[in-house]
């Protein structure tokens, strides 16, 4: 992946992250836990249902420790204070449930002498609205530092392998250098083979032109021999 796509890419996600972060909506809406029905707020997120459940146990159990009893899914606190909605100790009940949308968490809040609720309880509800929300971008950013994180490594892996890349294109350019090198010495052999072959055509002809010369010559010494007899012969 090139670094402008990479870099268009995490500004993408950076606006829709903020987008969704924004816009995570929360509303009152009423659920039954354990067959009697409680009013509470629910947040909306676009994230993995099994990854929102295990941030909202961890945020519960680092916030309220041994008080948070978990059962099938559901989460009850018995005597918690939130400082941003309460500052006296109340009773929540809270579920983490998949949707096809993503995740949404869902909890109702005991104020000792009402329940959480819009109208109700109007400055308490915008409270735990933020609460909500605040978690929900938190997850959020998380979110984006992982998928930052994979687009690194990604960002990495490329520019690895396109170092890779420039290195085979580099071998192949010096083989490419040392062929011409080769054929340049070959084309040298061929010219020096050449040559020496024509010296030996050269000394060739000239041993042809010797051994005719040295047969012409024992041709005349043989008329010579033939002719010295002949008057040896004739001496009486």
């Amino acid at each position: 992946m090139k670094r402008g796509v990479l870099f268009s890419l995490l500004l993408l996600l950076a606006s829709s992250v903020t987008s969704l972060a924004q816009n995570s909506p929360v509303d009152e809406t009423d659920m039954a836990i354990k067959g009697i029905p409680r009013k509470g707020q629910r947040v909306s997120m676009q994230l993995d249902s099994k990854r929102v459940e295990d941030s909202w146990k961890k945020q519960l159990d680092e916030q309220f420790g041994s008080k948070v009893k978990a059962d099938k899914g559901i989460y009850t606190m018995d005597g918690v204070v939130i400082d941003a909605v309460s500052k006296t100790p109340v009773r929540v009940i809270s579920k983490v449930d998949a949707v096809p949308t993503g995740t949404t968490i869902w909890w109702s809040i005991d104020l000792g002498n009402a329940y959480l609720s819009k109208d109700a309880t109007p400055v308490q509800w915008k409270s735990a609205e933020g609460y909500l929300k605040d978690f929900s971008r938190k997850l959020y950013r998380e979110d984006m530092a992982v998928q930052v994180a994979s687009a690194e490594k990604s960002l990495m892996q490329a520019q690895d392998q396109h170092m890779a890349v420039i290195a085979k294109g580099d071998a192949v350019k010096r083989d490419i250098d040392k062929n011409k090198q080769k054929k340049m010495e070959i084309q040298q052999a061929l010219a020096q083979n050449a040559a020496e072959l024509q010296q030996f055509n050269n000394q060739i002809d000239m041993n042809l032109k010797e051994q005719e010369a040295a047969r012409a010559d024992i041709v005349n010494m043989r008329v010579a021999l033939e002719a010295v007899k002949e008057r040896l012969n004739k001496i009486e």
